[in-house]
């Protein structure tokens, strides 16, 4: 596989992760795959890269003051947990039930999401007392309404034990799980959709970083392929970023549903081929 290829692919991959939130993995596995590289492979590049993804867009993320901090911190603690145990069943997992279940679990998020894409966010009117001790709470300028939103979190004594279950298929699957952490984010705990978006792309590199770990004991990973990968998903994250923060929540939203949709349906199909 060239580097030119390899390094193009990377940049899409990037720029969808950053404005989606989900990681550049959701696009990257899916066309390295097909290229040719072995899913395991591709996977194991994949949440290396997810490091780098994180690093080009949470960092503007927490400069614009979007990404909410404490949120984060609290949700990584599950995050970690899970990616290590996913990413040790992977090893033992056979191909084709990967990419079935890659296809799966965004197919899953956009159904969640698809139910849920006329309505338009408020702010929980209460907040229960053991999210409300955390002070999982905080505001944000929106730059296409002009005004600051102010919002609180709820409900993070489902979220954490949900957010294991997104670092297990995080690390099982390379895709730093943003899909299914801006779903906990945004149906269970009531975060605005920036707010969702943004603080994802900064726990799914601290999320990535643990099955890494993973990966790289097993001498999965191939430094000579990671390097252009790491180069794009930064380049293809940093553009992502500029256009994010510009657009309204509804249409980050949009943008996410057409990105789930295409990717689960092609993974399935792909998967199922494989078995029959």
């Amino acid at each position: 596989m060239s580097f030119g290829l390899l390094f193009l692919v990377s940049i899409v991959a990037g720029f969808i992760g950053a404005m989606s939130g989900m990681g550049g993995g959701v696009v990257l596995i899916p066309a390295m795959t097909l290229l040719g590289m072995n899913i395991k492979q591709a996977i194991a590049i994949s949440i290396v890269s997810v490091i780098a993804t994180s690093s080009g867009s949470a960092s503007a993320y927490v400069r614009d003051r979007i990404t909410n901090l404490k949120v984060g911190m609290f949700l990584e603690m599950f995050t970690i947990l899970g990616a290590l145990v996913g990413a040790t069943i992977t090893l033992s997992t056979g191909n084709a039930i990967l990419f079935i279940l890659f296809g799966v679990v965004l197919l899953f998020s956009w159904v969640a999401l698809f139910v849920q894409r006329h309505e338009v966010w408020r702010a929980h009117p209460w907040q229960d007392r053991f999210t409300r001790w955390l002070q999982l709470e905080g505001s944000y300028y929106d730059q296409p309404t002009a005004q600051t939103i102010q919002y609180h979190a709820v409900r993070a004594y489902f979220g954490g034990p949900l957010m294991f279950g997104a670092g297990l298929i995080a690390g099982m699957l390379g895709i730093g799980a943003g899909a299914l952490k801006v779903l906990i984010h945004d149906l269970v705990m009531g975060l605005p959709p920036k707010v969702s978006t943004t603080t994802s792309n900064l726990i799914i590199g601290v999320t990535a970083l643990a099955g890494t770990s993973v990966y790289l004991a097993a001498g999965v990973i191939d430094p000579g392929l990671v390097a252009p990968v790491m180069l794009g998903i930064l380049l293809g994250a940093f553009v992502g970023t500029r256009v994010l923060v510009r657009m309204r929540n509804e249409a980050v939203r949009r943008f996410f549903l057409v990105v789930l949709l295409v990717l689960g349906v092609e993974m399935v199909v792909r998967g199922l081929g494989g078995i029959l």
